[in-house]
């Protein structure tokens, strides 16, 4: 089997794509796999470092806004298009792929479509509640719309081939362990680890709060253990704000700031609080490893899906939903103190986020995507 996968520009878009390659290497240990993406994304540090080669295709996103420089924005975008789907089917016809997959983003539009023109078969997923703007345009010509969510698939307009299977999660994830885990980052059964991060890339509000939190958190001198990922965006004046709001991290080991955390699998399953983004593939990987999360969606999102995903967690009573307009540097500092306070409480999370946990996903993914290219070939 050879695939070749597509998406990028954050890592709710690239690591579903490797997930689903880890996925098939396990069924077929002589499956080919190369994956497309965009310069500019986390697809550039993620997918070498899974050993995997990349692509890279020249294309940007559309603006929204109607501004005399958002049209010229959109008239580039509109040209790069075109030559990204000839560069695309250049790759394409060398790769020779059977089937290629898109995981969303502005990234994937280029080699689906120039797929969809040769006649090789597509499969989107789509992770979030509310489909981009990539797979609405794509999916009719797809073979296969794999979603996340029931409101994604009516959103598509249904149909035999809109097919619910939740959000594929990455192998490490799923062979995670908490006990070695802690043992491996010097955990006692005392200690308490918060993780947090707002995605690959970070997010410039939000990251200005945190400088704020670790500055409250060396001030009153917090026993628990805290590391952040800033993303690439703020990974050099984040320390320097925070700093200056008398964050001194030398001196409080116990507090870490850091671009990316590489070994999320491992972090994420020793942590006793994660706090994030509200993402459909962060919010899958909270319900497979069952950790309890402070969940703040992204407000700039397409019809607010972030908060809708988090509000059916919060009801399930598996994170707690505070929303960016609230999240300041004092209220998150409050939130995790209160949380971290009562650990009966933080173990029930865990156990209600486990109950909405696609346990099957990979699998009803790598038949679809099986049952595509058998399809195709008739």
């Amino acid at each position: 089997m050879r695939l070749y996968i597509t998406g990028g520009g954050t890592g709710g878009h690239v690591t579903p794509g490797l997930a689903i390659a880890r996925y098939f290497e396990q069924r077929h240990p002589d499956t080919v796999v190369r994956f497309a993406g965009s310069a500019r994304g986390i697809e550039n540090k993620l997918v070498p470092r899974e050993g995997y080669p990349l692509d890279v295709i020249e294309i940007i996103g559309l603006s929204r806004s109607m501004s005399p420089k958002g049209i010229a924005h959109n008239v580039k975008a509109a040209r790069l298009a075109v030559s990204a789907v000839g560069k695309a089917k250049k790759l394409l016809q060398k790769a020779r792929p059977d089937c290629v997959i898109g995981c969303g983003g502005y990234a994937s539009f280029a080699v689906v479509r120039a797929a969809q023109q040769m006649g090789i078969p597509t499969v989107l997923l789509e992770v979030n509640a509310l489909p981009g703007k990539v797979t609405k345009m794509l999916a009719k010509k797809a073979g296969r719309v794999l979603v996340c969510f029931e409101q994604a698939r009516e959103l598509l307009g249904g149909g035999d081939k809109v097919i619910v299977t939740g959000a594929p999660v990455r192998g490490e994830i799923l062979a995670a362990d908490r006990e070695k885990a802690r043992r491996r980052f010097g955990l006692t059964e005392k200690d308490r680890l918060v993780v947090s991060f707002w995605g690959s890339m970070g997010a410039k509000y939000m990251n200005e709060h945190m400088a704020g939190l670790l500055a409250l958190e060396c001030k009153n001198k917090v026993r628990y253990h805290h590391v952040h990922a800033s993303g690439a965006a703020a990974r050099e004046w984040l320390p320097r704000m925070a700093a200056e709001q008398g964050a001194d991290l030398q001196n409080h080991p116990n507090l870490e700031l850091t671009e990316y955390i590489y070994d999320m699998a491992d972090r994420m399953a020793a942590a006793d609080l994660i706090v994030c983004r509200a993402g459909a593939a962060t919010l899958g990987e909270l319900c497979m490893l069952g950790r309890p999360a402070l969940l703040v969606p992204s407000p700039f999102v397409a019809e607010n899906h972030q908060e809708k995903n988090a509000r059916a967690l919060e009801k399930a009573g598996g994170c707690r939903v505070l929303l960016e307009k609230d999240a300041s540097p004092q209220r998150l500092f409050d939130e995790i103190q209160d949380l971290l306070r009562d650990d009966d409480r933080l173990k029930q999370m865990g156990r209600d986020a486990t109950k909405l946990a696609a346990h099957d996903a990979s699998d009803k993914i790598y038949r679809e995507i099986m049952q595509a290219v058998r399809n195709h070939r008739k």
